[in-house]
């Protein structure tokens, strides 16, 4: 991971001047941190799903590398694996818009608003970005937050990892997601226990870094970016450090980039490797 923490503003189509500097941060201008993500295999842009500033950062930063010239990918929390082929049909200009959102089923299986990621779909086809499905299947994640993984059954097993691949010992991650589902899930969510949170939620990280890892190993030459919940970021717990492990063979240069922060996360630098605040 890249080792700064600081605070960027990017216009579009020029670059600004960084603003702020973290504490215990070197100071980096735009253009310096736009050449080292130039030298990443795999960037994260860690989002609130219903921020619009977020997904305003998110274009931004795409249009910023795409005119560096490094081919891209975009790899999207927000479409489930089985519709890797409504994607691969938009942007070959196959399918309209309205189709895509159809055959995604997106309304029903994210469901925030269409606007907010519009404009990154749009640019992808526009210049022929390819778009890869990263998410599990809800009915699959919902089965186990109700049963667990053990109650997964081989019909189900397709679009997921191997069940021997799904990594339960981070104590750290684990901790902190006991207390997002005490405060935030419990009695809300379609998980019975914290156990099947747990298993629940590192399936839905298990499952996007293997399609990220798959990706890479087919298309190296390509700069995957990454459009995903910051909370699957954090620290690297949720999906980068499982990219890293199907990937060890391999030198792999990842970047944590979390949009807009917040006042808690910047306060610990080793949350993320960057913090971009975009202009209001």
């Amino acid at each position: 991971m890249v080792p700064f923490a600081l605070t960027l503003f990017l216009g579009v189509p020029a670059l600004a001047t960084a603003q702020q500097v973290w504490q215990g941060a070197a100071v980096v201008q735009p253009e310096a941190a736009l050449r080292e993500w130039q030298h990443s295999h795999i960037l994260y842009l860690g989002e609130t799903h219903d921020s619009s500033a977020d997904h305003d950062a998110q274009l931004a930063i795409l249009q910023a590398v795409h005119r560096c010239g490094r081919p891209l990918a975009i790899a999207l929390e927000m479409i489930q694996r089985p519709y890797q082929a409504a994607l691969d049909a938009y942007i070959a200009g196959e399918i309209t818009e309205m189709e895509l959102l159809a055959q995604t089923e997106y309304a029903q299986r994210w469901g925030f608003p269409w606007s907010l990621y519009a404009p990154m779909f749009r640019f992808a086809k526009e210049h022929r970005i390819p778009l890869i499905a990263l998410n599990t299947p809800t009915e699959i994640t919902r089965q186990v937050a109700r049963s667990g993984l053990q109650s997964l059954e081989h019909g189900n097993l397709h679009y997921i990892p191997p069940l021997e691949e799904i990594d339960l010992s981070n104590t750290r991650y684990c901790d902190r997601l006991a207390k997002i589902f005490r405060t935030a899930h419990e009695g809300r969510s379609h998980s019975v226990n914290i156990e099947f949170f747990y298993q629940a939620q590192v399936l839905w990280d298990e499952t996007m870094a293997a399609a990220i890892a798959d990706y890479h190993q087919q298309h190296p030459e390509r700069l995957i970016v990454v459009l995903a919940g910051r909370g699957h970021l954090y620290y690297g717990d949720g999906i980068p450090q499982r990219v890293q492990r199907r990937l060890s063979s391999q030198p792999l240069h990842q970047a944590i980039i979390l949009l807009n922060p917040t006042t808690a996360e910047t306060a610990d630098p080793t949350i993320a490797d960057w913090f971009w605040q975009h202009p209001p």
